[in-house]
Formats: structure tokens, C-alpha cells, sequence
């Protein structure tokens, strides 16, 4: 597996890791804070929203190079 095809896999892992403790936020219901949690959510979606637009400009950045 080249540095290329880690990466992406490595960004997308991360990004659907990012979703779902976002998701898992918004369901698990308010324990404590409750604006906490909303925070943590949003933080957590956005930052998995900035992982996806990261990849896609790495994408295009590294088009010349093989995954192989």
C-alpha cells in the first residue's frame, strides 16, 4: 500500500470516526451539559467536514502519483 492510498484511508477512518462521536453526541442525551454536548457535536462535525475537504484537496494536489 503506497503513502498515497494510507492517507486517503487514514483521512476517511478519521472523518467517519468524526461523524459518528458527532452523532453519538447528539443521541446519547444530556447527561450533564447539555449545551456541552451540542458544542462537542457541532466541533466534531465540522472538523470531520474539514477532514473530507482536506482529502479532496490532497486528492487533487497528488493526482500525478500512482496509488501503487
Amino acid at each position: 500500500m503506497s503513502l498515497k492510498a494510507f492517507h486517503i484511508f487514514f483521512i476517511a477512518l478519521s472523518a467517519l470516526t468524526l461523524f459518528g462521536f458527532s452523532g453519538w453526541l447528539l443521541l446519547a442525551g444530556a447527561v450533564s451539559s447539555p449545551e456541552l454536548q451540542f458544542g462537542g457535536a457541532v466541533a466534531s462535525f465540522v472538523a470531520g467536514a474539514g477532514l473530507l475537504e482536506y482529502g479532496r484537496r490532497f486528492l487533487r494536489k497528488f493526482k500525478q502519483l500512482s496509488y501503487m
